[in-house]
């Protein structure tokens, strides 16, 4: 299960991972904090949650997995109470074995709070008097963070790596079903164009997932080769990176083995 801050965070994360696990036979489940109503440039309000709320559930049906929206507000997440209570009822309500979410020290404190909603809702988990309406968890999921390239107050240590080459196309096309977000409203930010036609659009969404998650590979590339061995690790073009948080379960041989089974 990855918990995002916003529709299209969980896929730019940890889409790839989530195409090996489903080959592998795995259930995942994508969770937005926020319904991502403030994520665009002329559309905005419960208008916008719906359309993001439905490229949520295309880019889910790309993998065959659950990918749905809390209705907060895009914007305006705070690690209240309540909110709490709503993370941890999506957590158990899935009651993952591997729990991913954004690093504590992100730019946007949308992503900032997920990650501390999760922090303060890790040990919850376990409690049986809070949130009774929904069966407490009989033990605590791993935990951990996913990339960013932030250095300050610490730069991302990456416990895991993974090569994604193999499923890149899946994670394009898990992408491309956020057309709210990848066709225009990071364009109109980044102040540059995108093709025109969906076909030429495709290819540079390929090419710009492809050039991210190099990036991803190159930061992470001590890890991959400690991973993979020294000749695959070097050649790996694409990567997923996990930091593992210290509030979950430890990730022991037995475990890594049943949640990366394709790292054997």
């Amino acid at each position: 299960m990855m918990i995002g801050a916003h529709p299209d965070d969980c896929d730019f994360s940890a889409g790839g991972c989530a195409a090996l696990w489903r080959r592998a036979g795995l259930e995942v489940c994508f969770l937005s904090a926020t319904n991502g109503d403030a994520g665009h440039h002329q559309q905005g309000g419960g208008a916008l949650a719906q359309r993001r709320a439905a490229e949520c559930r295309a880019a889910g049906e790309v993998l065959g997995i659950a990918y749905t929206a809390l209705d907060l507000h895009d914007g305006e997440l705070v690690p209240s109470l309540e909110n709490r209570r709503a993370i941890i009822r999506a957590i158990r309500g899935f009651a993952p074995d591997l729990l991913l979410t954004h690093r504590p020290c992100d730019y946007h404190a949308d992503h900032r709070y997920t990650s501390l909603l999760v922090q303060d809702a890790s040990f919850l988990l376990t409690v049986p008097n809070l949130c009774p309406d929904v069966p407490a968890l009989a033990d605590l999921p791993v935990i951990a963070y996913t990339f960013d390239a932030f250095a300050k107050p610490a730069p991302f240590a990456p416990d895991l790596a993974v090569d994604i080459g193999p499923v890149l196309d899946d994670k394009t096309r898990m992408a491309h079903c956020h057309a709210s977000q990848v066709y225009e409203w990071l364009p109109w930010l980044g102040r540059y164009e995108v093709p025109a036609t969906p076909d030429e659009r495709l290819a540079w969404l390929a090419a710009n997932v492809a050039a991210r998650s190099r990036r991803v590979a190159e930061h992470c590339r001590a890890a991959l080769v400690s991973q993979y061995g020294p000749a695959r690790g070097a050649a790996v073009t694409a990567a997923e990176a996990f930091e593992l948080c210290e509030y979950g379960a430890d990730l022991t041989a037995e475990r890594r083995r049943l949640l990366f089974p394709f790292l054997d």
